[in-house]
């Protein structure tokens, strides 16, 4: 089997690499095993240079990487430059914090000493997605790697240059090779890996499907995970909101990577009284945006990733247009399997239909009217994901009640949602379970051991187990 690298927008095949076979497969994961027996025995210090070390190359290879995200899943090279600082700003941020997080927790008990210990699993198999192919592999072996822990990536296989130049950064910046390795792999040997006594834990960002079946063979085998799933995310906008910066942040949140994120917002949830203009200057916005090769610094939105996610985003809209959806703004694609899709709006969306039910991964936005504050979260919360939101009004405390009602992981009020290595990430419902970045990130793959010291300053009680 072979694993290709193509340019969505052209349509060519960039490279083919043979994919790794289950022998060439166990004998990496064999050397990650014994790593993880030999890098938590270095000091934080010097995982904290080789880190600092991996965003100083980052950096360094900046327009390279971007480069090849253009060309292998289409991300605007401005979008990629953006993505790669991101990347060097979070191993920055675990250089410089892991030691703090993992310190020893002191818990006052009747023992002479008592306290929380935070000791690394081992190794961390991750399966990543394509539609930030840097970003979310680094937030998660940033942390791993400063945790000690020892990271396995199976990437998605569409972008296999963008997962061996990450393993390449963490190779020049002095990681021991062991310790974060790139296995160019099929799905099929994803279940032998979890099923290994070796690995210890699994990360997964993806759909809920593959989310399930990752979970399914780690439950079986008794392997921790984190997952983060789809998303629908709401985007609330209140009678008393500031329409114009409302409508031109909209056009921004559901074109977050030419519409291909979980956090994108997707359901715009629009107070009856400002619906036509909210809708007219979302489209405006929309218009005005450029797409373009791109390799093309102008480019603002390039294709999606494959011409099949097109074809199965159009099948979305079809199906809602036939249910009773009525479309605000024509756009989509030009033909059938092609990769280009242009913004689209669509209102009259109700229940029974696909877009009121499913993610619509791709730059279709989906208008929704509430009568009032209680019918926008009963609208926003009528969903089975729960990833992120956004409310917009010019009352904080008004906001900030709205977004504590709200099911998401995360809620942004008159801002964009977006990720931070300071703030934890992940969901609820079915868009996932686990968190990644911040302290919460790190100690996700850590054994919270509880050490307690007896002795004589311990009363002598009842024994009780």
């Amino acid at each position: 089997m072979a694993i290709e690298s193509v340019n969505p927008y052209t349509g060519r095949v960039l490279r083919r690499f043979p994919a790794f076979s289950w022998s060439k497969t166990e004998r990496i994961l064999a050397q990650a095993a014994q790593a993880a027996r030999t890098w938590p025995r270095t000091s934080f210090a010097e995982r904290a240079r080789l880190m600092h070390r991996a965003a100083d190359l980052l950096r360094a290879r900046q327009d390279e990487l971007a480069r090849l995200m253009a060309l292998e899943m289409g991300k605007p090279v401005t979008d990629g430059r953006a993505e790669v600082e991101k990347c060097a700003l979070t191993c920055a941020y675990y250089a410089d914090h892991a030691e703090e997080f993992m310190r020893d927790e002191i818990v006052k008990t009747t023992a002479r000493r008592s306290f929380i210990a935070y000791e690394p699993l081992g190794v961390v198999l991750a399966v990543m997605p394509w539609n930030f192919p840097f970003w979310q592999v680094v937030r998660f072996a940033a942390p791993a790697l400063m945790a000690g822990n020892v990271g396995l990536l199976k990437h998605a296989s569409n972008v296999p240059q963008c997962a061996l130049a990450l393993e390449a950064i963490f190779h020049d910046a002095g990681f021991p090779p062991a310790t974060f390795r790139t296995l160019l792999i099929g799905s099929e040997l994803v279940e032998k890996l979890i099923a290994d006594d070796r690995v210890q834990a699994v990360t997964l960002t993806g759909s809920e499907l593959a989310g399930s079946q990752v979970a399914a063979t780690a439950g079986a085998h008794i392997k921790k995970t984190v997952l983060e799933l789809g998303g629908s995310d709401p985007f609330l906008v209140l009678a008393d909101a500031d329409l114009e910066l409302a409508a031109k942040t909209a056009a921004q949140a559901r074109m977050i990577n030419s519409g291909q994120s979980c956090i994108a917002a997707k359901r715009f949830i629009v107070h009856k009284s400002i619906l036509r203009p909210f809708i007219s200057q979302l489209k405006t916005h929309l218009l005005a945006l450029r797409t373009g090769d791109p390799l093309d610094e102008a480019t603002q939105y390039g294709p999606l990733a494959r011409p099949d996610l097109a074809d199965e985003l159009t099948q979305q809209v079809e199906d809602s247009v036939r249910a009773g959806a009525k479309v605000e703004l024509f756009g989509g694609q030009s033909k059938p399997g092609t990769a280009l899709f242009r913004p689209m709006i669509i209102s009259g969306v109700r229940p029974g239909q696909r877009a009121y039910a499913e993610e619509l991964f791709g730059p279709v936005a989906i208008i929704l009217a509430a009568r009032d504050d209680d019918d926008a979260i009963r609208l926003a919360n009528d969903s089975r994901f729960g990833l992120g939101a956004a409310v917009w009004t010019r009352d904080a405390q008004r906001g900030e009640a709205v977004a504590r009602r709200l099911e998401a992981g995360a809620v942004f009020v008159n801002s964009m949602v977006k990720s931070a290595p300071e703030m934890p990430f992940g969901g609820v419902k079915k868009s996932g379970y686990g968190r990644e970045l911040s302290h919460l990130g790190l100690r996700e793959f850590l054994n919270q051991k509880t050490v307690w010291i007896g002795g004589e300053a311990e009363p002598a009680t009842k024994k009780v187990e």
